[in-house]
């Protein structure tokens, strides 16, 4: 019985591997659609977000059954109930990235937008997805809290990115100017994301060490 249960909670990270693979897609495609003003990649951010949002179903019914059918451990209900908190960030996280992608409602792209730093703010919430997932696979504390503190860095960068906007806004007429409040809304959303993946981070922490600061069992 405890072979089986545990082959199970081995697909469910599995399954939960996937759906961060999925999230980080879907932020690497909606940046590219920015950067290239790319309507097809904004349609598969919008596509991996369907996945996404089935995955969220899937491995809820698998917690589930897993709570119900089987006679957990304290370890293990730590694992399955962070799972499930897991999955409503991961399904957010995709909701943003789809945010991004609705904002793509042109190819014109304006010499004013500094695509640079929001690629780079990309890349790091992306990373701090990646990362939560596998700190949970592999109940890696360290990688965890090193999430938390990338946070930090995310926020920067949205201030950062934000100031400079706000600058070229007040300089800037027409279009030029709408497509830089676009890209303060892209900035948001990536800090969110960045948001979602602590939260993760948070839920992984719970998961090893019974600890969290909202929550204990």
């Amino acid at each position: 019985m405890r072979n089986k249960f545990d082959m199970q909670l081995e697909h469910l990270n599995e399954l939960l591997i996937h759906m961060g693979e999925l999230c980080e897609i879907a932020i690497n495609e909606a940046t590219s659609a920015l950067q290239e003003g790319s309507l097809a990649r904004a349609e598969a951010v919008r596509e991996a977000d369907e996945e996404i949002d089935q995955m969220e179903k899937d491995i809820e019914r698998l917690c589930l059954k897993l709570l119900l059918q089987q006679q957990p451990v304290a370890r293990d209900l730590r694992q399955i109930s962070a799972a499930l908190k897991m999955i409503t960030d991961m399904e957010r996280i995709g909701d943003q990235a789809s945010d991004i992608a609705e904002i793509i409602i042109s190819e014109k792209k304006s010499e004013a937008t500094d695509i640079l730093k929001i690629g780079m703010m990309s890349e790091a919430a992306a990373k701090m997805v990646r990362d939560s997932v596998t700190a949970y696979v592999k109940k890696d504390l360290e990688l965890s809290r090193s999430v938390m503190e990338a946070d930090d860095a995310v926020d920067r960068m949205f201030e950062e990115n934000k100031q400079e906007l706000i600058e070229y806004i007040a300089q800037s007429k027409g279009d030029v100017g709408r497509q830089a409040i676009d890209l303060i809304m892209v900035a948001k959303y990536l800090e969110r994301i960045g948001d979602h993946a602590t939260n993760i981070a948070e839920w992984v922490e719970f998961s090893i060490t019974g600890i969290h600061k909202d929550f204990k069992i």
